[in-house]
């Protein structure tokens, strides 16, 4: 899935390559959806897998009853804690931001449907390293929500981490535990409940293997809690501590997740259903931490609805990289236009008593380089 780097704040979330080249230009992806219209078409449509990403293009407008495809026990907790299904609405922003920033130089780009309910397409259809790596984010990125405003004192079911009390130790000695420790267990534990109940109804390999990644996510944000002090003493000289554990940036789980991603390791399924074997003998077994994926991707190289492509036709590429987001890799052999474009920046700036900065406005032209679209015949064979 091609398109923009961005996630708009509505229901019209991203799409490829018209995002892309509108946000170039500085002006953000808005919302043409009405609700009304909204809601016609998350009860009309179909059920899909993971139907819940679609709250965060609903946040605080959440109908559980209309949101397709959600099992009983996931219906009954969005009526149960709608607080924190606005948090997850929230995350879901979060995350797909996230996904988009790890895979922006790549021929998919995590990019969003427009007007689409299923938020990522047929892509996620497919057992491939991609669905493996959404799923993960995702699930991370509820944990990461609902932790968050647990400790933001938002949601009544809640708060900071109860078991963090009274002192303990690390490689500098002594602490007591005080502040606001982060409840990452109850963001786990919700997370688990809710994103793992669709995926339990179903026994066939793809929700064992939705499993496995939603496992991987979770667990991945736990990874990065770091403990943060406060010293107390004479000057601050630290003779006491008053120590919490906080969650790190979710860039970090990004960042893992996107290797995780690049080290996946392709399976297929025991015949009792238990577990996975490696698809090639020649590589490892995976750990509880590796991602896992079935299938093959498509090279995304051209528009391919059944394989839930949409080509990198108009996709902006870098003519001097040898990496993926150069244009030869980009463009998939197809060549690449060059477009133009005259920008004003802030230069010169000089800084004047008291107290301003002044800049002069500079104009520079830029060369920006996009990829061609495939001849007409090779498109119509993908379509």
């Amino acid at each position: 899935m091609l398109g923009s780097n961005r996630l708009a704040s509505s229901a019209r979330i991203a799409s490829a390559p018209e995002a892309t080249r509108r946000a170039s230009q500085g002006r953000p992806v808005r919302s043409r959806l009405a609700l009304p219209l909204l809601l016609t078409l998350l009860i009309l449509t179909p059920r899909v897998d993971s139907s819940w990403w679609y709250i965060g293009a609903l946040g605080t407008r959440v109908i559980c009853d209309n949101i397709p495809g959600l099992v009983n026990k996931q219906r009954h907790l969005c009526q149960s804690y709608p607080d924190i299904m606005q948090s997850i609405g929230e995350g879901a922003k979060e995350w797909i931001r996230e996904c988009q920033h790890q895979f922006r130089h790549h021929r998919w780009n995590c990019s969003t449907l427009d007007r689409d309910h299923t938020v990522f397409g047929r892509v996620m259809l497919r057992s491939s390293r991609e669905a493996a790596f959404v799923y993960a984010i995702s699930s991370a990125g509820v944990v990461y929500a609902i932790t968050r405003a647990c400790s933001q004192g938002e949601l009544k079911a809640c708060n900071c981490d109860p078991h963090k009390r009274g002192r303990s130790k690390d490689d500098r000695g002594d602490f007591d535990w005080g502040g606001c420790s982060d409840n990452i267990n109850y963001g786990i534990k919700f997370a688990k409940d809710f994103v793992d109940a669709k995926e339990k109804t179903v026994k066939d390999a793809r929700a064992l293997m939705n499993l496995h990644n939603n496992r991987c996510g979770r667990t991945a944000v736990k990874r990065f809690l770091k403990l943060e002090c406060k010293c107390h003493g004479v000057s601050g000289s630290c003779t006491l501590r008053t120590c919490w554990l906080a969650m790190s940036d979710f860039r970090k789980t990004g960042d893992y997740l996107r290797k995780k991603y690049n080290g996946a390791i392709q399976v297929t399924m025991n015949q009792d259903g238990s577990g996975f074997t490696v698809a090639n003998k020649n590589f490892r077994k995976p750990t509880k931490t590796d991602l896992v994926y079935f299938e093959n991707s498509p090279d995304y190289c051209v528009m391919d609805k059944s394989a839930g492509s949409l080509g990198t036709a108009g996709r902006v590429c870098n003519k001097v990289s040898r990496g993926t987001d150069g244009c030869e890799v980009m463009c998939c052999g197809r060549g690449y236009d060059t477009t133009q474009v005259t920008r004003v920046t802030k230069c010169e700036c000089k800084f004047h008593w008291c107290c301003a900065v002044r800049c002069k406005e500079c104009e520079d032209t830029i060369d920006i380089h996009t990829c061609k679209a495939p001849k007409r015949a090779e498109w119509i064979d993908q379509t």
